[in-house]
């Protein structure tokens, strides 16, 4: 038996901290991935186009994308833990709502609403965790956090799948909303202090704005693309994040913290190469659950075991790579692994009508060892490159580099198939194009993994480790 009275209270509380924000990290992907297999049903329900059901995700990646910098430096300011507490209670009411949504513009607002909520979470997590484990330690949890994201990631689909199929879409985002509950309750019972005292300065609130405004007009006006007033917003987009970076160099409290990426080559890579291989990867699982529902004439739930075949591997892969990156370059294992992701990623762009289950899951399985190998690694590198007083803004940064590849992904995607099909629901009359556009996008999406090799390996060969 476990004497605790000889365990000290910090390492009880480091155990417990671990625990928590893995639960969370478990549960937020389990929302996501989940959802996308529910997608069709919500369609039938709302009477939506393949277009419309790509915004029930997107709009939750966009306010990720749009809050996650500011949140990061506000838990630096005001205290992570009372930012991670706020979000889970947020994520709990606006999850909840979800399930009780009665048109698509409400389950989308409210998908909006719940991303805001998660990026209170997100931007915090790793910032907690880094700060509370020694440097040696780092890798080894970073590695049990990103397994939990991949564990949630590869039970989603068929649980999703199940409670769909056997309850409703509904029961999805209530199930969600009674966890997310409970991990709220158990940090107020837990974590009463800070780990670390949060940094006394002024919040940029004009960088903030700026920001905020720049991202939302990018990110939207891409995923409209090729509408004329879409380029117009694109184009207002990039010159948002133009006067964004002047503005915040010559500011004294920045909300994100430009010299990061101008002084630390090392962090600016890293974070480059988070935004290629999420833009190169998350949209896989939203095409390819309309492929097996539409294509194959698959349930939900059978979709969703499918897809378990990713994250799966995603979450075996990432446990080990995570310790082997406190032993090994970091930078050469995040090379290795985008590489792989490239070769699965090569392997689906060429499905058809009559592939074979057996050829997918080999894809995905390719894909998720790729990605799982990929992702520790890289995100040890760019929490290890950084002074803890910034933790908070370093872990909003990466988060945030995820979120806009995960936009990114899915505006790729949501383009395509507004190219090939318009605003037409997919039926047996635009199957053809449907299957068009995922061949396309898997084509894209290895190119930009391919390009995810090259930064690596930049990295790598600057290593002097």
């Amino acid at each position: 038996m476990i004497n605790l009275t000889q365990t000290s209270p910090d390492k009880l509380n480091k155990t417990m901290l671990l625990v928590v924000t893995m639960a969370s990290h478990f549960f937020n992907p389990f929302m996501g991935a989940a959802v996308n297999v529910a997608l069709k049903k919500i369609g039938e329900d709302f009477s939506m186009s393949a277009v419309g059901l790509s915004w029930i995700t997107m709009s939750y990646l966009l306010a990720s994308a749009i809050f996650l910098v500011p949140w990061g430096k506000l838990g630096d300011t005001w205290g992570r833990t009372k930012m991670f507490l706020l979000g889970n209670i947020f994520f709990s009411v606006t999850t909840l709502l979800c399930g009780f949504a009665t048109s698509a513009a409400m389950l989308i607002t409210l998908r909006f609403l719940q991303g805001i909520a998660s990026a209170m979470m997100v931007s915090t997590i790793m910032a907690l965790i880094i700060t509370a484990f020694p440097p040696n330690q780092r890798g080894r949890v970073i590695g049990l956090n990103v397994s939990s994201v991949y564990i949630g990631s590869a039970l989603a689909p068929a649980i999703g799948g199940f409670l769909t199929d056997s309850l409703t879409w509904r029961s999805i985002f209530f199930i969600n909303a009674g966890t997310s509950i409970l991990i709220s309750l158990f940090i107020i019972w837990k974590f009463r202090q800070e780990w670390s005292e949060p940094v006394k300065e002024k919040f940029d609130y004009k960088g903030s704005v700026i920001y905020m405004a720049a991202i939302t007009m990018l990110m939207y006006g891409f995923s409209r693309l090729p509408d004329p007033d879409a380029i117009a917003l694109t184009i207002t987009g990039l010159a948002g994040l133009a006067v964004f970076t002047r503005v915040e160099i010559k500011s004294g409290a920045p909300v994100l913290n430009i010299r990061l990426f101008t002084h630390n080559r090392v962090f600016a890579l890293s974070n480059l190469s988070a935004l290629i291989n999420y833009s190169a990867t998350f949209a896989i699982s939203f095409m390819l659950s309309l492929y097996l529902q539409y294509v194959k004439g698959m349930e939900a739930r059978e979709a969703g075991s499918v897809l378990m075949a990713q994250p799966i591997m995603m979450a075996i892969v990432a446990s080990f790579s995570g310790r082997l990156s406190d032993r090994k370059n970091p930078r050469m294992l995040a090379a290795i692994g985008m590489g792989t992701s490239a070769t699965g990623l090569f392997i689906l762009s060429f499905v058809g009508a009559d592939t074979s289950l057996v050829y997918i899951i080999s894809g995905l399985i390719i894909l998720g060892s790729g990605f799982g190998m990929f992702s520790s690694p890289n995100t040890n590198v760019v929490m290890s490159s950084v002074d803890k007083k910034v933790y908070g803004t370093a872990s909003a940064t990466l988060a945030t580099m995820r979120t806009t590849g995960m936009m990114t992904s899915m505006a790729i995607a949501s383009l395509t198939i507004h190219l090939l099909l318009g605003n037409a629901q997919i039926n047996v009359h635009t199957l053809p194009p449907f299957i068009t556009s995922t061949r396309i996008v898997f084509a894209i999406f290895t190119v930009l993994c391919s390009f995810g090799v090259y930064t690596s390996l930049v990295k790598a060969s600057s290593d002097k480790t």
